[in-house]
C-alpha cells in the first residue's frame, strides 16, 4: 500500500463476542464500526441466531453485524443469513475456500476468512500471501493467533514476522488490548490495502461480559495510532 494513502486511512474497529444489550450499546457509543456475534456453540461467548438477531436490531445505520461461524453446515449459515439479512459472515474454523463460497451463496454475502497464525518464531512459516490467494473471494483476511480452540484466547502472534506487503484488506486480531493495539496498527498499516482491528477478550471483565471503560480505551488507542500515522514522516527544512 502506498504510504501516502495509509496516512489518510481510518482504522476500522470490530468489537466481537457480544452477548448483552448494554455491551452492544457501549461498543456503538464508543465508535465501533462492526460488532460480532459468535454462533459457535463451544465458545463461552456463544449466542443463538435468535439472540444475535435481537441484538442486531439495536444497531444504528452503518454499524455492521458480523456472524462468526466455526465449521458450520452450509444450510445453517444460509439460514442465519436470512434471519440477520444485513450481516457480514466470518469463517473462523477449517473451512475451505469452496465451503466459504458455498455458504455465502457464491459470495453474494460478504465474508471474512480467519487465518490462524502460529505463535512465536513459527509465525514466519505461515505463507500469508498464499493464503490470501487461496481465499481471494473473501472480502478480507482476519489474522488471529493459533491457539487451542478457535479464537478468543487472548494471545498475540509476532506481527513483525508477517510479509512486508499483502494485496488484501487485513483485520488484525488475537490478544489485542488497549495497551498493544496502537503498536499493532503502526506495524501493519502499510503492509496491506486497508487495516481493521478486532477485539474480544481484551475489552472484557469475563467471557462475554465487556467492560465499557476498556472499550473506550481501546477505541482511543486505535485513534491515537491513526493520528500518529497521519503526521508527516519528516519536516522539511527552509531553504538557505
Amino acid at each position: 500500500m502506498n504510504p501516502a494513502f495509509a496516512s489518510m486511512a481510518r482504522t476500522r474497529i470490530k468489537i466481537c463476542g457480544l452477548t448483552r444489550e448494554c455491551d452492544l450499546d457501549a461498543a456503538v457509543a464508543a465508535g465501533a464500526d462492526a460488532v460480532g456475534f459468535v454462533l459457535y456453540e463451544k465458545s463461552p461467548r456463544h449466542v443463538t441466531i435468535e439472540r444475535a438477531a435481537l441484538l442486531a436490531r439495536r444497531l444504528p445505520a452503518f454499524v455492521t453485524p458480523v456472524l462468526l461461524f466455526v465449521n458450520a453446515e452450509r444450510d445453517f449459515v444460509r439460514a442465519c443469513c436470512a434471519i440477520v439479512a444485513n450481516a457480514t459472515l466470518q469463517f473462523h474454523g477449517d473451512e475451505t475456500a469452496q465451503q466459504c463460497l458455498d455458504a455465502s451463496a457464491d459470495g453474494a454475502r460478504p465474508f471474512i476468512r480467519a487465518a490462524r497464525i502460529p505463535l512465536g518464531a513459527a509465525a514466519a512459516s505461515f505463507d500469508l500471501v498464499k493464503y490470501v490467494f487461496e481465499y481471494r473471494t473473501a472480502h478480507s483476511i482476519l489474522l488471529d493467533a493459533h491457539v487451542t480452540g478457535y479464537g478468543g484466547g487472548g494471545q498475540t502472534f509476532n506481527w513483525s514476522l508477517l510479509p512486508p506487503s499483502v494485496d488484501c484488506h487485513l483485520v488484525l486480531s488475537g490478544g489485542l488490548t488497549p495497551a498493544n493495539v496502537t503498536d499493532g496498527i503502526l506495524q501493519l498499516r502499510q503492509r496491506c490495502k486497508t487495516l481493521a482491528v478486532d477485539v474480544s477478550s481484551g475489552v472484557e471483565m469475563s467471557n462475554g461480559v465487556k467492560d465499557p471503560e476498556k472499550i473506550l480505551q481501546f477505541v482511543a488507542a486505535v485513534r491515537a495510532a491513526d493520528i500518529q500515522l497521519a503526521r508527516p514522516s519528516h519536516v522539511s527544512l527552509p531553504a538557505t
